[in-house]
C-alpha cells in the first residue's frame, strides 16, 4: 500500500464525509424553509415533521435500505456494524471507506422523505406522517435507488442503465421520487380547509415567516454543493478535482438563473417581485442541474436553471387550477422540474438518451406513486391521516405536539 495511495484514501473520504455533512444541513434547509411557509399555528409540527423523519430515515436505511439499494437486500450494515471491515476499506481500487459511502447515501433518502413534509403540511396526522416516513426510506426509495444508481434489472426485465438512463446526483432519484410519494399524499389527503372557493377560485394563504424561508433557501442552496459535489465520488486527483470545480460552478450557475427566471416571470404575470416564487425558482433551478451538472458549460448550465424557474411558476399555478394543495410547491420544484432535469441530460451527455430518460423517470414516478398511494391508503383506512377540522382550525401545534412555537404569552401564579 503506497503513502500516495493511503493520501488519496483519506482525502477522498474526507471529502466524501463533508460533502455528506452539507447534505445533512439540507434537513435544516427543508425545516426552515417548511416553518417559513407554513401559518404560525402549525410551525411547532412541521418543526417536529422534519427532525424526527431524519431519524426515521437514517434508522431505517441502516436496517434495511441499504441493504436493499445497493446489497441485494444484505443486512450486513445492521448486524455487523457500519465501520467498514478494513480489507475492503483500505485496499485499492478503493478510494474511500465504505463506511462513508453509506453515510452519504443516507442523507440523499433523508432529502427524499424532506420533500414529502412540506406538500402535506397543515393537515396531516403526525404519527401517519411518520408511518410512512418508515415505509418511503426503508423500502420504497430503495427499491428504486437499486434500479437506478444500485444497477439492478427493474424486475428482472431490464436494466435503466443499459437503456441510456442517466441521473448524477438525483433529479429523478430523489426529487422526482419525494415529490411523486407526496402526490399520491396530496390526492388521498385533500386540500386544506379555505384554500380553493367553491367556484373555482383559489384563496392564497400566506406563509408565516418569509424571512425564515429565504433562510432556508439559502441553506438549500448551500447543501446542494455536497448533494452534487459529493456524486463525484472523489477529489484527490487532478481530474477529479477539475470536475468538482465544475460541478460547483454548474450547480451555483443553475440556482441563480432559476431565481431570475422566476423572479421575471412573476413581474410579467403579477405586476410585483414575488419572493415565494424567487425562492421556489432558485431551489428549481438546483433541481434541474442535479441530473447532470458535470457536462453543461456555465452558461447552459444557467440556462438550464432558468428554464427550471419558470417552469415552476407556471406548474404551481397548474396545481392550483387542479386543486393540487401544496403548501410549499415541493411537487412542482421536486417533481416537474425533477423531469425536466432528466430530460435535460441528453443535451449535453452523449452517453444518455431521450428514450431511456423517459423510461426511467417512467419507472420512478410508476413506483413510488402506485406504492405510496397504497401505503396512504392503508394508513387513511386504518389510523387515519388527516386532522380533524377543528384541530387544523386551531393548529396541528396544539393537536398534535401540544405546545405553540410563537406563544403569544406564559401566564404562572407564584
Amino acid at each position: 500500500m503506497t503513502d500516495v495511495f493511503q493520501l488519496q484514501y483519506a482525502l477522498d473520504t474526507f471529502y466524501f464525509l463533508m460533502c455528506g455533512a452539507l447534505v445533512m444541513w439540507m434537513a435544516a434547509g427543508f425545516a426552515m424553509l417548511e416553518a417559513g411557509l407554513v401559518r404560525s399555528k402549525n410551525t411547532t409540527e412541521i418543526l417536529t415533521k422534519n427532525i424526527a423523519l431524519y431519524a426515521v430515515a437514517c434508522t431505517m436505511y441502516m436496517i434495511c435500505g441499504y441493504g436493499i439499494m445497493y446489497g441485494g437486500g444484505s443486512f450486513d450494515y445492521f448486524l455487523s456494524g457500519i465501520t467498514g471491515d478494513g480489507a475492503t476499506g483500505v485496499e485499492e481500487p478503493a478510494t474511500y471507506a465504505p463506511s462513508a459511502d453509506f453515510y452519504f447515501q443516507v442523507v440523499f433518502v433523508a432529502t427524499a422523505m424532506s420533500i414529502v413534509s412540506g406538500s402535506v403540511a397543515e393537515r396531516m396526522k403526525l404519527w401517519a406522517f411518520l408511518a410512512f416516513a418508515v415505509v418511503m426510506t426503508g423500502f420504497i426509495y430503495p427499491m428504486e435507488g437499486s434500479w437506478t444508481w444500485g444497477g439492478a434489472s427493474v424486475f428482472g426485465m431490464y436494466t435503466l442503465g443499459d437503456l441510456g438512463f442517466s441521473d448524477f446526483a438525483g433529479s429523478g432519484i430523489v426529487h422526482m421520487a419525494g415529490a411523486s410519494a407526496a402526490l399520491a399524499g396530496v390526492l388521498l389527503l385533500g386540500a386544506r380547509k379555505g384554500k380553493y372557493g367553491p367556484n373555482g377560485q383559489v384563496n392564497a394563504i400566506p406563509g408565516a415567516n418569509l424571512p425564515m424561508a429565504t433562510l432556508g433557501t439559502f441553506i438549500l442552496w448551500l447543501g446542494w454543493f455536497g448533494f452534487n459535489g459529493g456524486s463525484v465520488l472523489a477529489t484527490a486527483s487532478v481530474e477529479s478535482a477539475n470536475a468538482v470545480a465544475v460541478v460547483f460552478m454548474n450547480t451555483n450557475a443553475a440556482a441563480a438563473g432559476g431565481l431570475i427566471g422566476a423572479l421575471l416571470l412573476a413581474r410579467l404575470l403579477f405586476g410585483k417581485a414575488d419572493l415565494t416564487m424567487a425562492l421556489n425558482g432558485a431551489l428549481a433551478g438546483l433541481v434541474a442541474i442535479t441530473a447532470e451538472p458535470s457536462t453543461p458549460t456555465a452558461l447552459q448550465a444557467t440556462l438550464f436553471g432558468a428554464a427550471g424557474g419558470v417552469l415552476v411558476v407556471f406548474s404551481i399555478l397548474a396545481l392550483d387550477k387542479l386543486k393540487l394543495d401544496d403548501p410549499v410547491g415541493a411537487i412542482s420544484v421536486h417533481g416537474v422540474v425533477g423531469l425536466l432535469g432528466l430530460m435535460l441530460v441528453p443535451v449535453t451527455n452523449d452517453a444518455s438518451s431521450f428514450s431511456g430518460q423517459l423510461i426511467g423517470a417512467a419507472t420512478i414516478f410508476v413506483w413510488v406513486f402506485g406504492v405510496s398511494a397504497i401505503v396512504w391508503g392503508i394508513l387513511k383506512a386504518t389510523m387515519g391521516i388527516r386532522v380533524s377540522e377543528e384541530e387544523e382550525f386551531s393548529g396541528v401545534d396544539i393537536a398534535e405536539c401540544g405546545m405553540e412555537a410563537y406563544p403569544e404569552f406564559v401566564s404562572s401564579r407564584g
